[in-house]
């Protein structure tokens, strides 16, 4: 029975009815800020936000410098090319050279509306590049809202969570799926949302050794660029550099996003980095979809043109303007974002010490590094039923179980909680740990 519930349990479960949702844990991330910002109105009580994958730092100030000097010259006024401006695409080409020592000529450097709309108009294109490929394959956990785009898209998925198959395990799982002959593409964050796994190079040669096998065009989610913090990728044209399938294949895209390294996330602006090869290949049976055989062109006349017709001018200036900044090693970036791993590691301590532990705790090994998401569960409970109890004690987060997890658990993000904050929240993880003694 909750004595040490800081939201009324009455009011807690009146508001959960009047939601309409029918099942409290299995809601989405924004139904569940939802949730959290009506509970705070009716019960005065501030929450600890941990569903939200908002960055919680200040915009990188070259972005917001070159955004309006852009502004300014009159941009706004003038839609832009639809494949993206010279000054961006520049950028971009450098950025991929200096940090992940890929050759991606400016060309197909591809800016989109937020890497939401890179990974739409690539599933779109990839789902038609030939027709005996129906199926998108997703290494999980993984970010819910690419599932419900193929769902959107009508494209079939299969998935499977990399908990179980890491390092060699992983060329038997990717050789059984895709020996079945029906996977057009793939896609996996790295590091990965929610659970901060990070790939190995190993792991990164298995899968780009079995998509050259098998011909399969590889997504490459670096959402969170350079945020394994265990290691230091910031230098441009230094070693060690972010890990990539790249070094492997050439049937990859990169998803580059301004929003968590530059924490640019208002102005949705993302870069699609598509390899020289892949980008100028020939697929037949794609003119039937868009009316372009050649993938880049249709990623952009037969994607992007219908979906929004380019990405906002003066924010491409604005990407543009950080990724100088990083490549002539003016800003690094790397700086202001350590600020998340700062916070993942005291945040920990205060879950573990009241009797929570770590779901995804090891890396192939090593401890998991400590960065923008961490994962939690509680003996006895499922992590549905903990996402609707921890909400009792003004704390909200989302479940593993919406994100493709084979495991009990929640995803924390640290993005939004203030070091003033984690006080307050040790002191509600020890309510909830008094009101719920593990046996």
């Amino acid at each position: 029975m909750m004595k040490n519930n800081i939201v009324p349990s009455e009011m807690a479960d009146r508001i959960f009815a009047e939601s309409g949702l029918p099942n409290i844990g299995k809601a989405t991330i924004r139904e569940i800020n939802k949730l959290a910002r009506d509970l705070e109105a009716a019960s005065g009580k501030k929450f600890i936000h941990m569903e939200m994958g908002n960055p919680g730092l200040p915009a990188a100030r070259y972005g917001i410098e070159a955004q309006i000097k852009a502004l300014q010259d009159g941009v706004a006024a003038n839609y832009p090319a639809i494949d993206g401006i010279p000054a961006l695409k520049k950028e971009a080409s450098r950025f991929i050279k200096n940090f992940l020592d890929l050759e991606v000529d400016a060309a197909n450097c591809i800016p989109t509306v937020g890497s939401m709309q890179g990974a739409f108009a690539s599933f779109m294109i990839c789902g038609h590049t030939n027709t005996k490929k129906d199926t998108v394959l997703f290494i999980d956990p993984g970010f819910p809202v690419h599932k419900f785009q193929n769902k959107v898209l009508g494209i079939p998925m299969e998935h499977f969570d990399i908990y179980e198959y890491r390092g060699e395990k992983l060329r038997a799982k990717l050789e059984e799926v895709f020996s079945k002959g029906n996977i057009h593409s793939m896609l996996y964050s790295n590091p990965n949302n929610p659970t901060w796994v990070c790939l190995t190079d190993e792991e990164l040669r298995i899968i780009g050794e079995m998509a050259n096998k098998y011909d399969v065009i590889v997504m490459e989610d670096l959402a969170y660029f350079g945020m394994d913090f265990r290691k230091d990728y910031s230098h441009p044209g230094v070693e060690p550099f972010q890990p990539s399938v790249g070094k492997y294949t050439d049937n990859y895209i990169l998803m580059i996003s301004s929003s968590k390294a530059f924490s640019y996330a208002g102005e949705r602006c993302a870069i699609l980095g598509i390899s020289n090869k892949l980008a100028s290949r020939h697929y037949p049976d794609l003119k039937a979809f868009c009316g372009q055989e050649v993938f880049a062109r249709g990623i952009i006349f037969g994607a992007l043109h219908p979906l929004s017709s380019g990405t906002s001018h003066s924010a491409q200036y604005a990407l543009a303007g950080v990724m100088k900044a990083v490549n002539d090693g003016v800003y690094n970036y790397r700086d202001d974002v350590l600020e998340y791993g700062k916070k993942a590691q005291l945040m920990k301590k205060a879950f573990i010490d009241n009797g929570f532990f770590i779901t995804y705790d090891k890396d192939c090994g090593d401890p998991i590094a400590d960065g923008f998401y961490f994962t939690y569960c509680y003996p006895g409970f499922t992590g549905a039923d903990l996402v609707k109890e921890m909400m009792y004690y003004g704390i909200s987060a989302i479940s593993l179980d919406t994100c493709g997890s084979t495991k009990q658990g929640i995803r924390a993000c640290t993005s939004l909680i203030q070091r003033e904050e984690i006080p307050v929240l040790a002191e509600r993880l020890e309510r909830f740990a008094q009101d719920h003694p593990i046996k």
